[in-house]
C-alpha cells in the first residue's frame, strides 16, 4: 500500500508544518530589493508547486498502473492524488497573485508562467469533469487514466519549459536572475527544504483521507445495493 499505516509520518507533518509556519512569520529572511518581507512567501508559494508536481505525478503512475491492471484501488488513488495536487495548484496560484501584487503591481500580470499555470488547472480541472461525466466506473476509470498522463505531460511544460523561452517576471526564466544568485542563503534554505516535505506529506495526508473515505463510500453503496437485492429476492419468493 502506498499510505503509511505508522501515525509517526503524520506527527512529522504536524512539527515540519509548525516549524515553517512559525519562521515563516517570525524567521529572519534576507531585505532584499521589492521582494522586501514578502519573500516569506517563498515557504508557501514556491513551495506548494513541488508538492502539486508531485502529488500529479504520483496520481499519473497510479494512472498508468490501473491502465495495466485494471484494478479501481488504483484508478480510486490516482483520482485521490489528482485532487489533491489541483487543491495545492489552486492554493499556488492564490498565494502567487498576492505575492505579485505586492511585488509587481497586479494580482495577475500578463507572465507565461502565471498564464501556463492557469491553463494547466482548467487542464485539470477537465479531469474532475471527466470523471463525473460517466455512470460506468470501467469506463470512466480507463478515460480518466489516459487523460491523466495526457494532462500532465501537458502541464509540465507549460509550466516549466514554456516560460524559459520567452520573457517571464518570474526568476530562472526569461532571462531573470534565479534565486539562489539573489540571495537564498542558508537561513531560507533551512525553512524552505522542509516546508517542500511538510506540504508534500500534508498533501499524501489529505490524499489518505479522501481516498479512505471512498472506500467507505463505496462499501456502503455495496451494501445497499445487496440489501436492495436481498428485498427484491425476498419479495418474489413471498409472491411466490
Amino acid at each position: 500500500m502506498f499510505f503509511m499505516k505508522k501515525a509517526w509520518w503524520k506527527i512529522l507533518t504536524v512539527i515540519i508544518l509548525y516549524y515553517v509556519i512559525f519562521q515563516g512569520l517570525l524567521g529572519t529572511v534576507p531585505r532584499q530589493p521589492i521582494l522586501n518581507e514578502t519573500i516569506r512567501n517563498l515557504y508557501f508559494h514556491v513551495a506548494m508547486w513541488p508538492t502539486m508536481i508531485t502529488l500529479l505525478l504520483v496520481s499519473m503512475v497510479f494512472a498508468i498502473r490501473y491502465l495495466r491492471s485494471s484494478n479501481t484501488v488504483d484508478d480510486d488513488k490516482s483520482a485521490a492524488f489528482a485532487k489533491a495536487g489541483i487543491l495545492f495548484g489552486i492554493l499556488g496560484c492564490l498565494s502567487g497573485s498576492l505575492w505579485a501584487n505586492y511585488t509587481w503591481g497586479d494580482f495577475w500580470p500578463n507572465d507565461p508562467k502565471l498564464n501556463g499555470a492557469a491553463v494547466g488547472m482548467l487542464i485539470y480541472f477537465a479531469y474532475l469533469l471527466l470523471r463525473s461525466s460517466f455512470e460506468d466506473e470501467q469506463r470512466r476509470a480507463r478515460i480518466s487514466a489516459v487523460y491523466n498522463i495526457f494532462a500532465f505531460f501537458v502541464f509540465i511544460p507549460l509550466i516549466y519549459v514554456l516560460p524559459r523561452l520567452t520573457d517571464s517576471l518570474h526568476p530562472g526564466n526569461g532571462g531573470n536572475a534565479t534565486f539562489s544568485s539573489l540571495d537564498i542563503d542558508n537561513n531560507l534554505r533551512m525553512v524552505f527544504y522542509p516546508a517542500c516535505i511538510g506540504w508534500i506529506l500534508l498533501g499524501t495526508w489529505i490524499t489518505s483521507i479522501r481516498y479512505r473515505l471512498n472506500v467507505i463510500k463505496r462499501v456502503q453503496e455495496e451494501r445497499v445495493a445487496e440489501l436492495s437485492v436481498n428485498h427484491h429476492g425476498a419479495a418474489r419468493a413471498v409472491n411466490d
